[in-house]
């Protein structure tokens, strides 16, 4: 009885110790004093972000997740501040001591001059002209002596004063690699402000796209879902005809005739080669096309480059809604934070083939209608997808 008391006081001690460890650090110590633990604090909120990314994505859990990564930025930043501080501390007692030594290898350089001064001109007088000025034997005992303890006066000077150089020169390269550090900080410090700027900017713009709303939110995304779905075989294609470069192929649906799917009615051009993701901006050749938001929002919808030498599949000049790639739009929405193609419209719906190849079309259950597609797939392993218009 005695033992299985004993075993059970020790689990329930281990338990309790194993849950304080556990709970040393809260998301409320983390707001009360994050200071005192910052390297715990910034663990603690990146697991967060971690778990608001798994849920079910709401406008509440999005704008918790910018929230909380703000706050691991700004944990950081004092995380940062905090050792150059410490740093530059260290510096300060690194520059007394470095004084310090100074003046002492000072004094010794003065004390070995003199020494050797001493020992040259005693390395003048003979040993009979030293026993000749000795007074009798022990006076002679006594200056052998005294010369044997300059000796190693002289020796035990000289030792002091390499030591004293060298941790002269230890404290030198210590400073230098803490101001080095310093200012390795100070680089990581400026690029966290940027960052942290840039998340504020971006959580802005996030409550501009969606103007707090839940029911837009939901509503962008499930057009980007829906999106990737049709992409990754989620529709239903059905081959319509051969198309030659330039033949119309369908038209841009109206917001309308696809409520549940589409934020507006535009074109979603998007280029895939052997089933592989590409980017747009390297087959469509460089023409007219104009954005339908400010430079200042360039980072929130994204910017494009056109190079290659594929037509537009809309008439000239473009209109572009959105751009290929990652910004702060394609983060809160699309998987992998990438917004796969480039969104545009033009004053003519009309939507033609960049190449000639095999037509297909199709559309894919939304929440609250649908979304009407068309395919090109080509003979070089290109397969060129409309979106958002309804194909013929």
């Amino acid at each position: 009885m005695r033992k299985i008391l004993v075993f059970f006081s020790t689990l329930f001690i281990t338990s309790v110790f194993c849950i304080s460890i556990i709970r040393a650090v809260s998301l409320e110590d983390c707001e009360k004093n994050p200071d005192s633990n910052l390297g715990d604090c910034i663990n603690l909120l990146t697991s967060k972000v971690s778990d608001l990314t798994s849920q079910k994505k709401t406008l509440s859990s999005q704008i918790s997740q910018f929230d909380t990564q703000l706050k691991i930025t700004q944990l950081k930043i004092a995380d940062s501040e905090k050792t150059i501080a410490l740093l530059e501390k260290e510096i300060g007692i690194l520059g007394f001591r470095i004084g310090y030594v100074t003046d002492s290898i000072d004094k010794l350089e003065g004390l070995v001059k003199q020494r050797i001064v001493a020992t040259y001109q005693q390395s003048f007088v003979s040993d009979l002209e030293l026993v000749a000025a000795s007074n009798d034997f022990s006076d002679l005992i006594l200056r052998l002596q005294y010369i044997k303890q300059v000796q190693e006066n002289d020796k035990k000077i000289l030792a002091s004063l390499q030591a004293t150089k060298t941790n002269y020169a230890n404290q030198k390269d210590e400073r230098e690699t803490k101001q080095a550090a310093i200012e390795e900080q100070k680089t990581k410090l400026e690029a966290l402000k940027i960052n942290l700027d840039k998340q504020k900017t971006e959580k802005q713009a996030f409550l501009e796209i969606t103007k707090n709303d839940e029911s837009r939110y939901q509503k962008l995304l499930a057009e980007a879902q829906a999106e990737r779905a049709i992409v990754f075989g989620g529709g239903t294609d059905i081959f319509m005809r051969d198309v030659k470069q330039g033949d119309t192929i369908g038209s841009v649906a109206s917001h309308g005739a696809s409520p549940g799917c589409s934020s507006g009615a535009h074109l979603h051009f998007e280029v895939h080669k052997n089933g592989n993701l590409e980017d747009p901006n390297n087959y469509l050749r460089s023409g007219g096309f104009s954005y339908s938001y400010p430079d200042s929002q360039y980072s929130t919808y994204g910017t494009i480059n056109p190079r290659g030498d594929l037509p537009w599949p809309l008439n000239e000049p473009i209109t572009i809604n959105q751009g290929y790639g990652s910004h702060s739009f394609a983060k809160s929405f699309y998987y992998n934070g990438i917004h796969a193609g480039i969104d545009m419209d033009s004053s003519s719906s009309s939507v033609k083939a960049v190449k000639d190849g095999k037509l297909y079309g199709g559309s894919y259950n939304c929440s609250k209608g649908k979304l009407y597609y068309a395919k090109v797939e080509h003979s070089d392993g290109l397969t060129t997808w409309y979106l958002h218009i309804i194909p013929n």
